[in-house]
């Protein structure tokens, strides 16, 4: 079961305030501001700032 997009709809970075999107290959969510890709585990987003990974540009 994927993340609904109801669900996409509302969440956003916790750091930053802005909508993240899914990552290409469906395994994160990522901010286009802070570049922070937050992961998900069995379908629940892992939301928090310390354990997301920063992508480079």
């Amino acid at each position: 079961m994927a993340i609904s997009q109801e669900l996409l709809d509302i969440l956003v970075c916790p750091e930053c305030k802005v909508p993240v999107k899914l990552t290409p290959n469906g395994q994160g969510l990522k901010c286009s501001q802070c570049r922070r890709v937050y992961r998900i585990e069995d379908d629940i987003p892992v939301m928090l700032v310390d354990e997301a990974q920063i992508e480079p540009e």
